[in-house]
């Protein structure tokens, strides 16, 4: 028998490695093939065997990298939105902004039901991309049971402050049929500034009425939305 090519014998080991299988010779070639494959054919799985070695490879590479550590991004800037409600009931003082407002009916709350200051103070920590007022200062928890809510106020911007952030602008709107908010309005808000200890400047308060639609247009609930911006100091 005459002893194979090296062509023959790379070819066969080549269609070994491929099928796993014991390479038989065929009977005839083609001019245009080497023992049965097509020469194109052949190109195109030693190619695919090329890259499928260098993929595995790669990935083996991969596997024993150790985790990129991401750094935290300083945003110079952070924005805040927050949304509060309470029902109005008979025999409770209205509180908004830190203000007694004279009314028949006010919030009903496990605090003292301060509508403006619950949504600023969701406001700081929604810009902060820290847990809502609920949840760290839980209304299960005995101790908060009718507290003020300038308490939660100063914790928000002891938080902020901790962070390196100062507040650019607020704007509340507050949302009631009555009483009119217009002559206790600037009151509100200077008290808001100082709690906030922001320059008045950059502290906006809207109210508006609910037009007698739902609770609110009925004089049974209150509600407030504040956005915040906060500025890196």
């Amino acid at each position: 028998m005459a002893m194979a090519t090296s062509t023959q014998l790379s070819s066969s080991l080549f269609h070994s490695q491929i099928t796993k299988k014991p390479f038989l010779l065929p009977p005839a070639a083609a001019p245009n093939s080497v023992h049965g494959f097509s020469t194109r054919r052949l190109k195109s799985l030693s190619l695919s065997h090329h890259s499928s070695v260098s993929a595995s490879a790669a990935s083996s590479a991969v596997d024993v990298t150790e985790p990129v550590k991401k750094s935290v991004r300083t945003l110079p800037f952070r924005v805040g939105h927050g949304f509060d409600l309470h029902r109005l009931e008979p025999g409770y003082p209205l509180i908004i902004g830190g203000i007694d407002i004279p009314h028949d009916r006010g919030c009903e709350a496990h605090s003292d039901g301060d509508v403006l200051l619950h949504c600023v103070v969701d406001a700081i920590l929604g810009a902060l991309g820290l847990p809502d007022i609920g949840q760290i200062f839980p209304d299960s928890d005995p101790k908060w049971k009718g507290a003020a809510s300038s308490v939660f106020i100063k914790e928000a911007v002891r938080l902020m402050d901790e962070a390196g952030y100062e507040i650019g602008n607020l704007d509340a709107t507050l949302i009631l049929q009555r009483p009119k908010i217009s002559p206790h309005k600037e009151t509100i808000r200077s008290n808001l500034s100082k709690l906030l200890g922001a320059d008045p400047s950059v502290v906006n308060l809207k109210a508006k009425t609910h037009e007698k639609v739902d609770s609110l247009g009925e004089n049974r609930s209150i509600a407030a939305h504040t956005v915040i911006l906060l500025m890196k100091k």
